[in-house]
């Protein structure tokens, strides 16, 4: 009779595609995920997993079982909470990767009310703004702000990202207000964090402006600052300057332009097959609190 330990293991190896992140995800040693998966090998009589230097997939054989031993391991589950009377608990340990500054704005603020629901549930919230391979680092689910491309994980949208550009009354009363795009040249720009041009689309379409400023910083947040303290004109997201627009500290320049409308909040996992019940109701719970218009774009 084949473990069910070592069906888990392989599941979540699977899943991973890594031997070390399965690992920190269960809570063992990677030469016990690796010497658990070499048992359950031997006892099929077949290979499940193809090694390379990079990264493990499955073989057909390896396919085919993962398929159905996931299901299989669901229903256990199902069963186990049913006879427990905790049908609707959610259980486990929900590993979340999420940008540094939405994460701190709009996800932290936010989980009280979710765990305070889910109390059987523990979080792990990691905040970065470096890309995440949350494959290889063992996440359920990361957050994510950009144009999504073509990839092997699954996306689900939760809010639309609109960036404006903006500056404080105090500037603006020294500095006057930009008429067109090509008065920004006789303005003090911020330019992003990471250097790249602002792509903006107004009335003739997307264009690409490359802002010119005295304030250079590797950090978003100080961007942010130096744009409520009055030093310039800046794109930002309406998520992350809301409140001030709200209370009057900033106000929104140039309004026919606008950032790139392809640029969403988004909430990305592995696979949509075997969603585990936790990733679920989380997304959904962001889905739900956010909306259709997010609160941060609901002014007065």
């Amino acid at each position: 009779m084949t473990n069910l330990g070592d069906l888990e293991i392989f599941i979540k190896v699977a899943v991973t595609g890594n031997m070390s992140a399965a690992a920190r995800s269960l809570g063992i040693s990677p030469a016990v995920v690796s010497k658990r998966i070499k048992r359950l090998e031997e006892q099929l009589g077949t290979r499940l997993l193809q090694r390379t230097t990079r990264q493990i997939g499955l073989t057909d054989a390896g396919r085919g079982f993962y398929d159905r031993v996931a299901n299989v391991l669901t229903g256990i589950e199902e069963a186990e909470q049913f006879v427990s009377g905790k049908s609707t608990e959610i259980v486990g340990t929900l590993r979340i990767s999420a940008p540094t500054s939405f994460g701190r704005m709009h996800i932290a603020p936010h989980l009280p009310t979710f765990m305070r629901a889910h109390p059987l549930l523990s979080i792990e919230l990691m905040l970065s703004d470096d890309f995440t391979d949350i494959i290889a680092e063992g996440y359920d689910v990361a957050i994510r702000i950009s144009e999504l491309k073509d990839s092997s994980l699954v996306a689900r949208k939760l809010a639309q990202v609109r960036r404006i550009l903006c500056a404080s009354p105090s500037y603006i009363d020294h500095f006057g207000i930009p008429e067109k795009i090509e008065d920004l040249a006789n303005h003090h720009c911020l330019a992003p964090h990471n250097g790249e041009p602002w792509r903006l689309e107004g009335p003739k379409g997307p264009f690409v402006y490359r802002p010119a400023g005295r304030l250079k910083t590797n950090s978003s947040e100080v961007i942010r600052e130096a744009v409520i303290a009055g030093l310039g004109i800046a794109l930002r997201s309406t998520w992350d300057i809301g409140n001030e627009l709200n209370e009057g500290r900033l106000v929104r320049v140039m309004p026919e332009y606008e950032g790139s409308r392809n640029v969403s909040v988004s909430a990305v996992y592995p696979s949509r097959q075997h969603l585990p019940p936790k990733i679920r109701v989380f997304i959904e719970y962001l889905a739900e609190l956010y909306g259709s218009v997010p609160y941060w774009e609901r002014h007065g």
